[in-house]
């Protein structure tokens, strides 16, 4: 059923693409090379800093993501080395035993549903390329092969429910499209593709007989088609035609294969959990009175119970139904430490589910839920590098007036606040998180509760215009010619902590990754007056040449959201907007970080902003990892990256 689905093992945001450098003769500073770093204008790493660093660089995280068929316990990634890695846990508390050992992280798996089988397939990439190859591994043996090509994406990979195939999507065919493919483990070559209809298509789950694919084609964050493929003739049935945008979720087949469980905005701000009678087409709605986003669905393999979360106001809800009757409603499982909810996994008999929590206090470990008793069972007890978890704090949500209004009254803007111990006035961190179309969640950051506990530093993480949960509205409101609204919501948020007597206006700095480190450049064109300094990692800098040099798969989707710079109207807003042609208004210090191998946010957008920023005479420290991708996912470049950022900002935030 759905939970079978490969699922994504957490890995730290940003890093970048491309590989070609430019050369700044008249601008060069010392560059040197520590690893796989490139560096250019960071001093060194002071032994004091790293050694206090220590111990929040050493917090881990455990994440379930299925039940082992046999009955020995939970699969689970972890990281007990420099990468995130497949882990088995026999029992709650249990010793966690290493399965894979690659220096590039794992990033998804899904075990084989026929404990005969005794495998999983698995996905990595290559230096955060994010061209996922697929993988088998025979558990009996230890024996693991690669299934793909080698250098295609590759991506939703789900097996059947007799657990002799395979399906998944991958570009291989054209580089751009996704296609969708059924494979069998044991036989060579990509196997059989069973969709090249052009576009973003994913596989969501497998009809109960093996007969169909239930599918999704996404063509924005905002709208997306939800379809079975009969794998015998090929047809291709669209569950809900409409000329409206509609944005489909989660979802998976019914126990008995007579209807869908799915997740969707129609007629709604949020998107809410649906059943579909295949014969009939009746539709119903049964989250109609939870006005926030339904997430997650986990289905019992005996079809009886439905498991689903929600997010409301950033945390997560854990709720289950009877799947069968409908009846009675959902009841919400309580008992889990407050926070983030998902890898919702059933075990084979329905009668427990295991769900990986996080929190803004805890670094993320697993639970297993009873049914029957109710009470969660913690099943991993993940190492916060010896420090008091007491110390860490927790957010208050708070909510700022902007620029606008609705309904006669000033838009509200949230905001996750971290306030140190003291009365202040502190020096102030406004991060902001990447998408657009993300959320910043009270999610735990060892890196944040060291500017807190640590340094003094109040963080601000905003929930700006265009994040996702708070409806489809709220989602639209930067689309296009509207892109420059998101960064006049930060200068309401300058405004806001003016006006707040613990924290100093006059110390605010910016921070933010991939859509988040375009926020932070352009906040410091609009406003360097009011801040201190910025910290771009994996930033767009120039909408049109991101446009350009994004990886072929993902540009028709970002210019839904960025607008199509081939429309010369477009491009000319979108080049007057770029941080690049604004550079000249930056006199604050700069700090860019960059992946070499992002296939999302291409290395040049990061070199050419450190180019014009040092013609203008600008202070930049520039830092490039040669085996990252759109996010630092090794340990020992992630370190040196966060003691590097400490750094950057005691000396431009924290003094006076």
């Amino acid at each position: 059923m759905f939970r079978r689905l490969l699922s994504w093992a957490a890995v730290p945001i940003l890093a970048l693409g491309l590989t070609c450098t430019l050369a700044w003769p008249a601008l060069a500073q010392e560059r040197r090379e520590q690893g796989n770093l490139v560096i250019e204008g960071v001093p060194p790493i002071p032994e004091e800093l790293a050694d206090r660093m220590l111990q929040y660089l050493n917090t881990r995280a455990a994440t379930a993501w299925d039940w082992d068929p046999s009955g020995s316990g939970l699969f689970l990634f972890t990281r007990l080395g420099e990468t995130t890695q497949v882990h088995r846990v026999a029992f709650p508390g249990g010793y966690r035993e290493q399965l894979t050992f690659f220096s590039e992280p794992v990033s998804g798996a899904t075990v084989n549903p026929d404990p005969a089988r005794h495998s999983f397939l698995f996905t990595k990439d290559l230096g955060g390329n994010e061209a996922y190859q697929i993988y088998h591994f025979d558990l009996s043996t230890g024996r693991f092969r690669m299934l793909t090509d080698g250098k295609s994406r590759h991506g939703s990979v789900l097996w059947s429910n007799k657990g002799d195939r395979f399906a998944y999507h991958g570009t291989q065919r054209n580089g751009t499209d996704w296609d969708l493919y059924v494979a069998d483990p044991k036989s060579p070559g990509p196997g059989r593709r069973v969709l090249a209809e052009g576009g973003s298509w994913s596989v969501l789950d497998w009809s109960p007989d093996d007969q169909a694919l239930l599918v999704t084609r996404t063509i924005s964050i905002n709208q997306s088609s939800l379809h079975i493929l009969d794998l015998k003739t090929g047809k291709l049935r669209n569950l809900r035609p409409s000329s409206q945008e509609i944005a489909y979720g989660s979802a998976c087949f019914t126990g008995d294969g007579k209807g869908v469980w799915f997740t969707s905005d129609e007629g709604s701000e949020f998107h809410q959990l649906r059943h579909l009678d295949l014969a009939s087409g009746r539709m119903e709605t049964l989250t109609g009175g939870i006005p926030w986003d339904v997430e997650d669905l986990e289905l019992s393999r005996d079809g009886r119970t439905l498991a689903f979360t929600t997010n409301e106001d950033g945390l997560a809800r854990l709720y289950i139904l009877d799947a069968r009757t409908r009846k009675g409603g959902a009841r919400r499982l309580e008992g889990l430490p407050s926070g983030l909810i998902g890898g919702l996994r059933f075990d084979s008999a329905g009668r427990r589910l295991a769900v990986s929590v996080n929190s803004s206090t805890t670094p993320g470990d697993v639970f297993v839920v009873d049914l029957k008793k109710g009470a969660p069972v913690r099943w991993t007890f993940s190492e916060v590098g010896g420090l008091d978890p007491s110390r860490f704090v927790e957010p208050t949500l708070v909510r700022y007036p902007t620029f606008d209004q609705v309904d006669g009254q000033p838009r509200q803007i949230p905001a996750f606040f971290y306030r140190p111990q003291g009365k202040g006035p502190f020096p102030v961190l406004i991060h902001i998180h990447g998408g657009p179309e993300s959320q910043t969640r009270p999610y735990f950051s060892s890196f944040t509760q060291y500017l807190v506990n640590e340094m003094g530093i109040a963080v601000l993480a905003p929930n700006v215009r265009g994040s996702s949960g708070y409806g489809k509205t709220w989602l639209q409101l930067d689309n296009g010619f509207l892109r420059e609204d998101s960064v006049k919501d930060i200068g309401a948020l300058l405004d806001w902590i003016a006006r707040q007597k613990d924290l100093d206006a006059g110390r605010v700095a910016v921070m933010g990754g991939s859509y988040g480190g375009y926020m932070t450049l352009a906040s410091m064109t609009r406003y360097n007056d009011r801040l201190r300094a910025g910290v771009d990692v994996v930033g767009i800098s120039n909408f049109v040449t991101f446009l350009q040099n994004t990886q072929d798969y993902r540009r028709d989707r970002r210019r839904v959201e960025y607008g199509d710079e081939r429309d010369p109207e477009m491009r000319a807003f979108l080049e007057s907007i770029s941080p690049t042609s604004n550079a000249h208004k930056i006199t604050r210090p700069l700090f860019v970080v960059q992946g070499q191998n992002d296939p999302r946010v291409p290395v040049t957008e990061a070199e050419q902003m450190v180019e014009v920023i040092r013609r203008n005479g600008g202070a930049v420290w520039y830092l490039m990892a040669k085996d990252e991708g759109h996010g630092f996912a090794k340990k020992a470049n992630r370190d040196f990256y966060l003691q590097s950022v400490v750094l950057f900002l005691q000396k431009h935030l924290v003094g006076r």
